[in-house]
């Protein structure tokens, strides 16, 4: 076994499910082969702790990295601030720079308040909507973490979080009184909106979203939703953890001219440190003081000076406009290389943020054979490929020759009516699964 494989049999020993992460989880990749750890991580490189060096083109730190990994100029302010002390009984003046910067790139705002996750983030701004407008119900499309206000959804029948996460979420643990108090609908979806506002019209706090992630809006739904919640008067949360700073600088409802009453930033935002910010409108922010919401570590000092660091430099180096010409151009050649062999692919994401999959029946067969076949030519790749600064055009060829000569591969066992099947040891897997 190699010093990755013996260790990750360690960890699924002696921790649950073997990683903190269930999107780092080497089974969601590919079973048995995928390295479980790093020893280091620079730009887009990334070295296993046997010695072999990958190109990440595929999720880049779940998309915690837009400049790339362990950015100088950012892991600089992160040194800077530990030799002046990462905590203290004084608060960090760095908590008011990001604030006023942070209202700055969005004047709707008034205030802001931190935490160090996207999930706990997430539930402090449903806890704010809901001490706000003293109802409990929210209304929810997308995806937006682990915690009890979100996972309620799967306490009502069927499988109502399969749709926009993952299928087999169990919301064990989550109180039964919680059913109903979190109602999905689904994205582009205005109908089926319009039918759960009626419905439960007078008891919805807020309508919790994600502005974009796979699809633009379509026929103003977005407009929509806005209209609605304010003659409604149910508070507007946009989820921008994963696509805030991706369109452009800032909330990606920025670039779609749509703003909330609350928005919720996170991972995007300090390039692999952790902090989160929930900005919002003064008359709900305020009702933060009403209801306890209180952390010591959200008072640490190095999130904030990466976060600092981190949105000046996507602004000089105009990171925006970089991800989403590379992301183009990745849609682009992976459109044309499919083509080219007769394998049959959907396509979709924001350039940035983009994904593809195989359109056959046993798609997680074709997933997990191409996966493999990418690392044995140094590309930590999947069906889903995440843009930094640090994907640069020389990785991009690369990238782009390996992926023609595995859909080459993949062309030649359809030819010979193969069963890619025999090709691979383990399928990856697709939503939770508990490990043993």
């Amino acid at each position: 076994m190699s010093e990755t494989e013996k260790l990750y049999h360690i960890a699924k020993r002696i921790i649950p499910g073997g990683t903190q992460l269930l999107s780092k989880r080497p089974e969601m990749f590919l079973p048995g082969k995928w390295p479980a750890y790093y020893s280091k991580a620079k730009g887009c490189e990334v070295w296993d702790l046997d010695g072999n060096k990958y190109y990440d083109t595929c999720i880049m730190g779940v998309g915690a990295c837009v400049l790339g990994y362990a950015f100088d100029e950012v892991d600089e302010a992160a040194r800077e601030a530990i030799a002046r002390g990462s905590m203290c009984t004084l608060n960090a003046p760095e908590e008011v720079e990001l604030a006023e910067k942070l209202l700055q790139l969005h004047p709707w705002a008034d205030m802001v308040r931190y935490a160090k996750a996207g999930g706990e983030a997430m539930a402090m701004a449903a806890r704010i909507a809901r001490a706000a407008t003293k109802k409990d119900i929210v209304l929810v499309c997308g995806y937006h973490g682990w915690h009890d206000w979100y996972l309620a959804a799967n306490l009502t029948k069927g499988d109502p979080l399969a749709d926009v996460h993952l299928k087999g979420l169990q919301p064990l643990g989550v109180p039964a009184g919680m059913a109903g108090t979190n109602l999905i609908f689904h994205y582009n979806d205005i109908k089926e909106f319009k039918h759960l506002v009626y419905e439960n019209r007078g008891n919805i706090a807020a309508v919790i979203m994600e502005p974009i992630r796979n699809n633009y809006p379509k026929e103003d739904f977005l407009r929509q939703i806005r209209k609605i919640t304010e003659e409604e008067r149910i508070v507007l949360v946009f989820d921008e953890i994963t696509a805030g700073f991706r369109l452009c600088l800032g909330g990606s409802h920025l670039e779609l001219e749509v703003n909330p009453d609350i928005a919720v930033f996170a991972k995007a935002m300090t390039n692999g440190y952790p902090v989160a910010a929930v900005i919002g409108k003064e008359q709900f922010m305020q009702v933060a003081q009403d209801t306890f919401i209180s952390s010591t570590f959200w008072t640490e000092r190095i999130g904030f000076a990466a976060a600092l660091k981190s949105l000046e430099c996507y602004e000089k180096y105009q990171v925006d406009e970089h991800i989403n010409k590379i992301g183009r151009q990745v849609q682009e050649h992976w459109a044309m290389i499919a083509a080219k062999h007769n394998i049959k692919i959907h396509i979709s994401g924001i350039c940035s943020l983009s994904h593809f999959e195989f359109e056959y029946n046993d798609s997680l067969v074709f997933k997990t054979y191409f996966t493999q076949e990418m690392l044995k030519k140094g590309f930590l790749a999947s069906t889903g490929f995440y843009m930094s600064y640090a994907h640069t055009e020389q990785v991009l060829d690369k990238y782009f020759t390996a992926f023609d000569e595995v859909m080459g591969q993949i062309e030649r066992i359809l030819a010979k009516k193969e069963n890619i099947l025999q090709y691979v040891t383990e399928i990856c897997h697709a939503g939770f699964e508990r490990l043993n």
